[in-house]
């Protein structure tokens, strides 16, 4: 399979999480608001989330990737089922651990995690309760990162870019259904939307199974002590180790500035929480069409390359992806900056979504706009760390990050809240992209091919257009008075978002640039 085309099919299948993602975000947002019990569910389900992102889809997989796809190539099939049979006991036992540790030490880490969420009892304690029934969901999405990363090896990316579809359906299904029911039972409704959450890990780990089955790479998950023990002497699997214990540090830091931000955001008034988190929905949908779907292809292709010691094609999978991002993820950013107003009134203006709640998650969107070409560009960049096993400077970028976040944090929050926020890691993420670019220019690993200059005018060109189109659009209709008017609204946004696509593609491909022939490249 191509890149462009293993790039479209993640990227489709990233769309169709989105969407479904941004339909449950629409539930939540219409029948509870930003209240302290949509606070309250926002920080028990990020708990989880943090977890899986530092053992799953973190550390665990930036480790994994690398190792296996060269035992692959070097040893063959054999040798790398049982790595993957020795991984998956090591992770399972672990996972069993955590969760249980997760659920008792529940009360703790919602304090560490937010403790102004206490000026309000009742949503403090919904928070408790919903982390403890949705802590064992680590377990399950740390074994699907498992499967996805043995599944993109071997260039099945389909089926794990189509999971999380799953989770958005389960807690669609969970909002609609079973908020309701709970309600007439006397129970916070919002206890639907953890229930939601477990039923979609578990959906998400059961179609794994049949796709590692065809390829037979099923791991047998050793249940015994000696089993343990054979897996954790494995030098394989001590490789791993090795490699995550310093990936652990730097995605446990990128984490840390997430627990400090809500811990923040806790503190500031009722709602703020939650006016991230819908603001976060929205822009994860640039960052994940482009630099998850470019980094979950790019990881193993730039692993198979170092490992074979083809150094041009290394360079070059990174100046494909380079230009991705470039290409595409300024006219995202930029209109973010200039029409997220438009979007969020006529995506969450609806129900118990007030007027006031548009403005503040529209605050909280353009300071993630401010960023977005850094966000995804990382995502392309340390994969090219991680194919040579290098995570060490990826961390040590990460560490001083923080402290600039923070710092960025000190001077932004008191003057915009939780746009504050927002902003302090878009630029951060701008700091981090731009050192890691740095990094691999000075080692040689990365060699820019020529046309750079060129390529660059054109984008110009056509992002200018698109700032002054945007800017017209925005204020061509009263979109919040709209509101009892939804497809009228939706109408004039889908008009003028068709309109914008066209402005953007039009001047670059007036200024000299073949869009078709450039992803083909």
């Amino acid at each position: 399979m191509s890149l462009i085309k293993s790039v479209s099919t993640v990227s489709l299948w990233t769309l169709a999480s989105r969407i479904t993602g941004l339909v449950r975000e629409l539930l939540v947002a219409a029948m509870f608001g930003a209240s302290a019990m949509t606070d309250a569910f926002n920080v028990a389900f990020r708990i989880p989330n943090l977890f899986r992102r530092i053992l799953g889809e973190g550390a665990f997989s930036q480790a994994f990737v690398p190792v296996l796809a060269t035992t692959k190539a070097q040893q063959g099939d054999e040798a790398t089922h049982l790595l993957v049979d020795r991984v998956a006991t090591l992770l399972a036992w672990a996972l069993v651990l955590l969760c249980t540790a997760g659920v008792i030490l529940a009360p703790l880490l919602v304090w560490g995690m937010a403790s102004g969420l206490q000026k309000d009892p009742e949503g403090y304690h919904a928070t408790v309760v919903m982390t403890r029934f949705m802590f064992p969901y680590i377990g399950f999405m740390s074994l699907v990162a498992m499967a996805s990363g043995v599944l993109n090896t071997w260039k099945r990316f389909a089926v794990s870019a189509a999971t999380p579809v799953l989770l958005n359906v389960a807690m669609i299904a969970a909002a609609w259904l079973l908020a309701p029911w709970l309600q007439t039972q006397g129970w916070p409704p919002i206890y639907a939307m953890a229930m939601g959450v477990m039923l979609g890990g578990v959906l998400q780990l059961a179609v794994q199974i049949p796709a590692l089955k065809s390829l037979g790479m099923l791991p047998r998950i050793g249940l015994t002590w000696q089993a343990v023990r054979l897996a954790a002497a494995d030098p394989e699997t001590r490789r791993i180790g090795s490699l995550m214990l310093p990936a652990l540090l730097g995605v446990g830091v990128a984490q840390i500035s997430l627990v400090i931000n809500t811990q923040i955001a806790s503190h500031l008034p009722t709602g703020s929480v939650s006016w991230l988190t819908y603001a976060d929905r929205l822009m994860e949908f640039p960052t994940a069409m482009l630099g998850v779907a470019l980094g979950v292809v790019l990881m193993p292709q730039l692993s198979g390359a170092k490992a074979a010691g083809d150094a041009d094609q290394y360079s070059s999978l990174l100046d494909w992806g380079l230009r991705i991002v470039v290409l595409l993820a300024v006219p995202c950013s930029l209109g973010l900056l200039t029409f997220a107003k438009p979007i969020v009134a006529v995506l969450y203006h609806y129900g118990a979504f007030s007027e006031l709640d548009v403005q503040q998650t529209t605050n909280a969107l353009m300071g993630w706009g401010a960023g977005l070409v850094g966000i995804v560009a990382i995502k392309v960049l340390a994969p090219g760390y991680y194919a040579r096993q290098d995570i060490k400077t990826p961390v040590r970028i990460a560490v001083v990050v923080l402290i600039i976040t923070q710092l960025l944090n000190l001077v932004l929050v008191p003057v915009f809240k939780q746009a504050g926020l927002s902003l302090s890691i878009s630029l951060g993420a701008m700091v981090n992209a731009g050192w890691l670019l740095i990094g691999l220019l000075r080692s040689k690993s990365y060699r820019p091919e020529p046309g750079w200059g060129r390529f660059m005018l054109q984008v110009l060109a056509g992002a200018a257009l698109l700032v002054i189109y945007l800017l017209w659009a925005a204020g061509l209709v009263d979109w919040v008075a709209l509101r009892s008017h939804t497809w009228l609204r939706m109408g004039w946004l889908a008009m003028l978002l068709l309109g914008a696509m066209g402005v953007y593609l039009g001047a670059v491909w007036a200024a000299g640039l073949n869009v078709r022939q450039f992803l083909r490249r």
